[in-house]
């Protein structure tokens, strides 16, 4: 038996043994591409068959996967190249511009003014504190900005914050809609917004979390990843591997829940008052408009413009007036002079 066992050993070493080293990564080319692209017809057969209507949406998105990937793929490239600081930034910030106008402008159903300036800032403060905290010290970057690895991390933050943020924001103007009454009563027993917004807020942040929590107690299990899934195909070691999906799937979650926190309060400030009044009226229901959004914002700046002006204006006319009736003789000195002198 022993010697069977030895003979089993033997027989696995020799075949690793004989097993060929690890291949280069092959090289890709457009015929690929194509080659993957034809996959689609499975999404577009299904559609077709069952009657979804979604063969024109399919069509969009794979050309929009098609041309947004390639164009940021030499725009990358070249920041790469460079590797200074203020093109990294500025990459950063456009990445986080496009993406509160994809969650306000097509992932929303309902909206309400101020919605994609409350995205953006939300969006931004979170993956940036989180990036850039994760990028130095969980991933011991140094500096912190290094492209290779800032920009694809902020990338992955940024897609998982929108997602929730979507969520949330959708969950928060809806259930205003229909809880109406609750949030109401709540007011009028003298709650403040804070409260009476509090279960709101908290089944927003709730369901926001979930996709987030779930992909953590599958990921390793059932899933891998694709970070780990290209850095061992590009040859990165196991190890490695393993420990930076990790600590990404943990600033994941964290820029998502700050994310989706400040998006939902500041929600809930449009939708109640400061003098504690539920204002459903507010909400939008239909998507945004980018060009009604810019004519809003145009009309906005030149009403506070004209407001300043005549604020102004009247100012100076008031100090006008003002300094008239300082320099202006008196009626009594008036008389003085009018009055003939007495001779004795």
């Amino acid at each position: 038996m022993e010697s069977t066992l030895h003979e089993f050993v033997a027989n696995l070493t020799a075949l690793a043994e004989d097993a060929p080293s690890q291949k280069p990564t092959p090289t890709l080319t457009w015929v690929n591409v194509a080659i993957a692209s034809s996959f689609i017809l499975v999404n577009g057969g299904i559609s077709l068959v069952l009657g979804l209507q979604l063969e024109k949406t399919l069509i969009i998105a794979a050309i929009r996967c098609l041309v947004q990937l390639t164009l940021m793929g030499y725009v990358l490239e070249d920041v790469f190249k460079a590797r200074h600081p203020a093109l990294v930034m500025l990459m950063t910030f456009v990445l986080i511009f496009l993406g509160a106008y994809e969650t306000v402008y097509n992932k929303s159903k309902q909206t309400y003014k101020g919605m994609f300036f409350s995205v953006l800032v939300s969006s931004g403060v979170s993956t940036l504190l989180v990036g850039v905290i994760g990028a130095r010290y969980a991933m011991g970057q140094d500096p912190f900005w290094t492209p290779e690895i800032f920009i694809p991390t902020m990338g992955m933050l940024l897609g998982n914050s929108m997602s929730g943020m979507a969520v949330g924001l959708s969950t928060c103007l809806s259930s205003v809609g229909t809880h109406k009454e609750h949030i109401e009563t709540y007011l009028a027993f003298g709650a403040s917004r804070w409260e009476a917004g509090q279960a709101v807020a908290i089944e927003a942040v709730r369901l926001s979390m979930l996709p987030t929590i779930n992909q953590m107690s599958v990921i390793g299990l059932i899933a891998i990843p694709g970070m780990m899934t290209g850095q061992l195909i590009s040859g990165t070691p196991m190890k490695d591997a393993v420990m930076y999906q990790q600590i990404i799937m943990f600033m994941i979650s964290a820029s998502t829940a700050l994310g989706v926190l400040n998006a939902v309060v500041s929600c809930i400030a449009v939708m109640i008052d400061s003098r504690h009044r539920l204002r459903p009226e507010r909400i939008i229901h239909k998507q945004a408009s980018l060009f009604q959004d810019i004519k809003e914002l145009f009309k906005n700046i030149w009403s506070g413009l004209v407001y300043v002006f005549c604020c102004l204006h009247c100012k100076n006319k008031k100090n006008r007036d003002y300094d008239l009736i300082e320099g202006s003789p008196s009626n009594e000195d008036d008389d003085q002079q009018r009055r003939p002198l007495l001779t004795n």
